[in-house]
Formats: C-alpha cells, structure tokens, sequence
C-alpha cells in the first residue's frame, strides 16, 4: 500500500499535477499493480498447468517469456499503462496442426478498453457527445483521451440496424394494450434531401407499465404508411387498443379506423391548443389560454361541455375559424373524461412521446442528422430502449385495467367503500401539476364517465 502512494505521490509531481488530485493518481496506481499482479497469476498458472509437457530434449513446452511491449488500457480508474507477461508455447493442436497460443481472460491480446468502457463509450456518442469531442471530454475523467473511429462508429450503426429490424419482427400476441400514444417525429438526414419521418407508438399495457410499441420509416405520415405498420402489428399479434392518443392531423386516424375500428380516439391537446392560437391574434392569446385550460381541467365531461360553451361565446363571433377547431373534434377532444381521474393527465397529449424525442433530436442535431434513413430509425430505437428503463407506470396503474375487454371484474385488486374527491389536474402535458390525490387513489365511474374519489384508510386491499 505505502509503494502505491509512494508512486502515486512521484506520478502526480512529475506531471506538476496537471489537473489530477493525488486521490486520482492513487487509484489508478493501484489499479495499474493490481492488473499487474493479475497478469503474472494467470501466466504462472498457465505454465504450471503444462509443467509436466516436455519436449524430446526434456525441455518444457510451455514457458515464460518475457514481456510484451507496454500498452495504455483504458479502464474506469482511468488510463492504466500494462506491461502484460508473454508465453511461449510450443505445443502443437494434433487436428489442425497449428501452434497452440496462450490468450489472456483477463487483457486479451487486442483489448485497449475495459469491458465497461467499451460499453460505456457508444452510449456517450449514441446520447449527443460527438467524435471530436471525446478526447478533451474524456481526458479531464479519465487522464487519457479515449476516441471512436469511424469503423467503430459503422460498426455498432449496423448492429443497432440489425437490433431494430429484430424489434420490428417481435412476437405481439402477448401484448395487452390498454392506452396508444402515436406521434409523426421528423429528423433531418444528411445524405437524403427529404427528412426522415419516424411513426412511433408508445403503449400501456394492463399492469400500468409503459413501451415501445413500434417504430419505423414512414412517408410523410401518410395514411398508408401507419396502415402498413398496424396491419403488421396486427399480424405479428397485436390487439386492438382501447385508446390511442395523437395530433389529428396525422394519417393514423383514417388508417386505425380501417385496422383497428373499436379503438377510440383522444386528439392531442397540446397540439390543438397550438392550432387554436394560430388562428387567433396574439392579443387573444392569454385570455384563450386560460379559457381551454378550463376544458381540458375540468372536473368531469359536463363541466368540460359548459367550459366549451363559454369559449365559443367569447370568441365565436370575432373568431369562428379558431372555435370550430374545438367544436369541430369536440368528441376526441373530450374522450378522455370516460377514463379514470388518475389518467387523464397522461392521455391529454401526446407528451411522452414528445419528451422522449428530445433526447433523440439532441443527438441527430450534434451529429447534423444521420447519415442515412436506415442509420436515423436505428439510432432513434437505441435512444427510445434506453430511455425506456426510466419510464414510470401511469398513475394509479391498478386502474388501467379497469378499461382493457377482457377486464373481470371478479379480478378486481380492491374492495370497500369510497368517498368522493374532486381532481383538478393542472397542465395538459404530463409533466404538469395533477392536483392533490392520495397515492392509493381510484376513480368512480358515473354515468359513464370518471369522477375521482379516493379509498379510505385500509380498506383497500391486493388481491390474494
């Protein structure tokens, strides 16, 4: 221990520090005589273990010899120089008649990065950190500079090509589909004048639990184009959903009607907010607003009605064209008042899909677009899998089920009584306030529609 601080204290001084604490320098000295001490375990064990193989002179066959040229090993202490032991074996394999070779487990013989770093160093460039960048980025963690090349980079672009199109051919008929987000997502391609236009579907599935459902190269989000991949979701397995949320503009609705007719829809309505200011002079733009955050935070449907009635009379008469885009698809609009309380913050918009994709469009704005169609989808289904294992379950996702066909209600994970509590969710997206309810909340379904209500104290139990 003291010869490791003592090298480690002779490393820093000799570097005049150059930005690395003495803590640093400590443990990757430390690290260096640790792979060290490892490296001559292994080879004394694998000449041990043929000690007994002589040749016809009574020599051995398996021997020590010397060592290897020093080589820097990029590890998670950082840049380690390794002097590694070499073998000289002189045995021969009787089948192919080719000289046995000693290989390390523990550094083999091509290896300039740890497992770990090797893992870690895509996930940089597939999350925004550019080529260019990994030197200067790296060296001030790592002590050393640690690049991709641009083999590596077409390496694990195939690989990810490969991962995707695996994805896409993905059995469904396990799949239990409760809620659909879909959304049209457009990225710019380098080497292709037209943009690349990504359909997405993000699903719930019964339990609560949220994943990618597909994602693939579309045209322009055409009806055809969406009628193609639920067609093919449909045939790998997939059931009808009971809910699917998305910008009414989009060619899924046409096509959905076509493969899945019992789905309901839900517009998006932070996309028709959008469209609603367009048509109205800045001017108006507050007072609007607020008027729309009275519909889509009412309590239930009826007060939601009333708050539409109240927004055409204060703009209906100077402002026709931007009422009838409420008026016009005031049922989709309005459908997610028939779903519980707990979820109508989640099935207002098509947020999670919308927040997802920044990550995606972060990493395709550094890198000025990927360089072909095939390299963009797969890049995009790497981001998603990873932002995945970070994605929570909707609120109250016992609830979820509640909506799914093939629900039994003798199934139910709770019994007793309920009283009733108003819920007023804030924001339309996801990521906004939704009002105070306790963490066990439920929801009573009245007149065909959610009111929020709340079980009390432990009434409310798992099923057995």
């Amino acid at each position: 221990m003291l010869t490791v601080v003592h090298d480690a204290i002779e490393a820093n001084e000799s570097t005049g520090g150059a930005g690395r604490s003495l803590l640093d320098e400590i443990v990757r000295d430390g690290a260096r005589q640790m792979l060290a001490a490892a490296l001559q375990a292994e080879v004394a064990a694998y000449v041990a273990q043929f000690a007994d193989q002589l040749d016809e002179k009574g020599h051995r066959l398996v021997v020590r010899n010397g060592y290897h040229q020093v080589r820097e090993v990029l590890t998670a202490a950082g840049a380690v120089e390794v002097k590694a032991p070499r073998v000289n074996d002189k045995r021969v394999d009787p089948d192919t008649g080719e000289r046995k070779r000693f290989s390390s487990a523990i550094l083999p013989a091509w290896a300039r990065k740890s497992p770990q770093m090797s893992e870690v160093l895509p996930l940089l460039y597939l999350h925004g950190l550019s080529t260019s960048d990994f030197t200067p980025a790296l060296e001030q963690f790592l002590g050393s500079g640690a690049g991709l090349s641009a083999s590596t980079i077409t390496r694990l672009t195939s690989q990810w090509q490969d991962e995707a199109a695996a994805f896409g051919r993905r059995d469904l008929s396990g799949s239990d589909y409760v809620y659909l987000w879909v959304d049209g997502i457009h990225l710019k391609v380098r080497l292709d004048q037209e943009k690349l236009c990504l359909l997405v579907m993000l699903g719930v599935r019964a339990d609560g639990r949220k994943e990618l459902v597909a994602i693939t190269d579309g045209y322009r989000e055409s009806t055809e184009s969406w009628a193609d991949l639920l067609r093919d979701c449909k045939r790998r397995g997939m059931t009808a959903p009971v809910l699917a949320v998305g910008d009414g503009a989009l060619g899924f609705w046409k096509a959905v009607r076509e493969v899945f007719p019992a789905t309901k829809e839900q517009r998006c309505w932070f996309h028709k907010q959008a469209n609603v200011l367009a048509a109205l002079p800045k001017s108006a733009h507050a007072s609007a607003l607020s008027a729309l955050k009275e519909i889509y935070n009412a309590e239930d449907i009826d007060k939601a009605q009333v708050a539409v009635k109240a927004f055409t009379v204060d703009f209906g008469a100077k402002y026709p064209k931007a009422v009838a885009k409420i008026t016009d698809d005031l049922d989709t609009l309005l459908e997610f008042y028939h779903y519980p309380a707990e979820h109508w913050i989640h099935l207002r918009t098509t947020n999670p899909i919308e927040s997802t994709f920044a990550t995606v469009r972060l990493r395709t704005k550094v890198t000025k677009g990927p360089g072909s169609r095939a390299a963009g989808l797969a890049m995009a289904y790497k981001l998603i899998d990873a932002a995945a294992a970070r994605w929570r379950a909707v609120n109250a996702p016992h609830l979820v089920a509640l909506n799914h066909p093939a629900f039994d209600a003798h199934l139910l994970p709770w019994e007793g009584a309920c009283h009733a509590e108003q819920v007023r969710p804030g924001d339309p997206s996801e990521g906004g306030p939704s009002g105070a309810r306790a963490p066990g909340g439920l929801s009573e379904r009245v007149g065909g529609d959610y009111r929020g209500v709340q079980t009390v104290g432990d009434e409310r139990r798992d099923a057995a």
